[in-house]
């Protein structure tokens, strides 16, 4: 078949309107996809830099997940330690609570000290309650020595004799120093002396003259007294202990001394006169046993009576224990997704593309060490019925509270500072991504209102062309006529 011939103005209308045909298409694809270079044969240079620019920004864009994580992580955290603060102060309260309050129970038992007197010790003891299963005995009556040797020393040397009362300073001999020519009134003095200073005041023998000029040796809490020759020398040797033991009821004020001043019962009991009755306050929680009454009165014999507990204290120990369980398992479920850092687990957190530059979260001591936010690392311990029973232990407890809140708030301070940083870094890494997409965006994406411009123009130069074209054909079918 023979080539067809197009006459040159054909031919150039033609190939105006494949032009502008190609570039209406190119338009409608760049009004399609909103891009200007959809391909690297568009603009090699733009297309290359805007894939690395959107490659970067979708990077940062996964670190979004993890940032957004660890942010959940420390607010379950911070959760945990506010509901834990919360515990705290509960249990400082309760502490609180139990230092002021005072309604211990209280007996009080009729006395008469004349039914003491007599030939025969006789006292009346305590046990359970604070004081514990092993009875503290208190004597019912003073015992009284009169010595028949106790005159003047008027020769020899200085020397010293030893006295020891069974029930003060543990049963230890204190020694007291004489001098040559002492009378018996200087040496009750000495005597006096020698034992305030070595038990604190409190010396259980009381040493005086009688009438007739002897040295008298009384018992102030019913413990036997020994008296012995330190050094046999001069005048010294001369004194000797004679005369016979007598036991003389105490009065109702002198046993109350006698209670409140014994090591073994205070802060345990306490002893006071109700209107010529001894009055016993049990400062415990549990059970008192006060063992020589008899129908609510003291007689020094088997009989016994019971002081009931401070029943709110008791109960306080039992709130205290509820409370302090509640704060380890708040610590327990302060988890997300499956890291704890109260339980002193570990959050690393990547925060750029090339986890070149990371943040570790973890809840540590002021060692550095790891640790968990718990009773055992805060020294909570359990109360018990015991320590409840003191004020000073309660004061200890307050003090340890307030140092397991001091840790509580700083490690919050810690996450809350943590939480900030990531925070931040949310943000910057959004902000980041933004910049690096808006970056490619300019290197591709299209101006709509220009292509749009330019697709009206170009259609309206394809009706241009095509008209053209038209007419060529009419000017070709011109030469045919003549033919016709």
């Amino acid at each position: 078949m023979a080539d067809i011939v197009l006459s040159k103005g054909i031919r150039s209308n033609l190939l105006q309107l494949q032009n502008t045909a190609a570039n209406v298409t190119l338009t409608q694809g760049r009004l399609s996809t909103g891009k200007k270079v959809n391909t690297a044969l568009d603009n090699p240079t733009n297309f290359f830099t805007a894939s690395a620019l959107n490659g970067r920004a979708g990077d940062l864009g996964a670190l979004l997940d993890g940032l957004s994580n660890g942010i959940k992580v420390l607010e379950a955290a911070d959760n945990g330690l506010t509901a834990i603060t919360k515990t705290i102060e509960s249990l400082q309260s309760t502490v609180r609570q139990a230092r002021q309050d005072k309604t211990f129970k209280t007996s009080s038992y009729t006395y008469d000290k004349t039914d003491f007197d007599g030939a025969s010790p006789m006292s009346m003891s305590f046990s359970g309650g604070a004081v514990g299963s092993t009875p503290v005995a208190v004597s019912l009556q003073k015992s009284t020595v009169q010595g028949s040797g106790f005159a003047a020393v008027t020769a020899g040397t200085a020397g010293t004799i030893t006295i020891t009362n069974a029930n003060v300073n543990g049963g230890a001999a204190v020694t007291v120093t004489l001098a040559n020519g002492d009378d018996a009134a200087t040496i009750a003095g000495k005597i006096n002396t020698a034992l305030d200073a070595a038990t604190g005041g409190d010396g259980g023998v009381s040493a005086s003259v009688d009438s007739g000029g002897q040295l008298v040796l009384s018992s102030l809490n019913g413990g036997a007294i020994t008296v012995a020759n330190g050094t046999a020398s001069g005048g010294v040797a001369q004194i000797g202990l004679g005369g016979s033991t007598a036991y003389v009821g105490k009065s109702v004020d002198e046993l109350v001394d006698s209670i409140n001043k014994n090591t073994g019962l205070t802060g345990k009991i306490r002893a006071s006169n109700d209107a010529g009755k001894l009055r016993i306050e049990n400062q415990s929680t549990s059970d008192l046993t006060v063992t020589g009454i008899t129908a609510g009165a003291i007689d020094g014999g088997s009989g016994t009576g019971t002081i009931g507990p401070n029943d709110v204290r008791k109960n306080l120990v039992v709130q205290f224990n509820d409370l302090r369980n509640q704060l380890d398992k708040l610590a327990d479920d302060s988890s997300y997704n499956g890291i704890n850092l109260l339980l002193g687990d570990k959050l690393k957190l990547f925060l750029n593309e090339n986890s070149t530059s990371t943040l570790e979260i973890q809840a540590k001591n002021n060692n550095g060490n790891a640790r968990a936010i718990n009773n055992t690392e805060l020294g909570i311990t359990s109360a018990t019925d015991a320590e409840f029973e003191s004020d000073t232990a309660l004061d200890a407890r307050l003090d340890n509270l307030k140092t397991a809140m001091d840790v509580v708030r700083s490690q919050a301070s810690s996450f809350g500072s943590n939480l900030s940083i990531v925070e931040n870094r949310q943000d910057f890494t959004k902000k980041m991504i933004n910049t690096l997409k808006g970056g490619a965006d300019n290197l591709t994406l299209a101006d709509m209102n220009e292509e749009a411009a330019n697709l009206l123009a170009l259609q309206t130069r394809q009706q241009l062309s095509q008209t053209a074209l038209s007419l060529a054909n009419q000017a070709d079918q011109g030469v045919l006529r003549l033919f016709g």
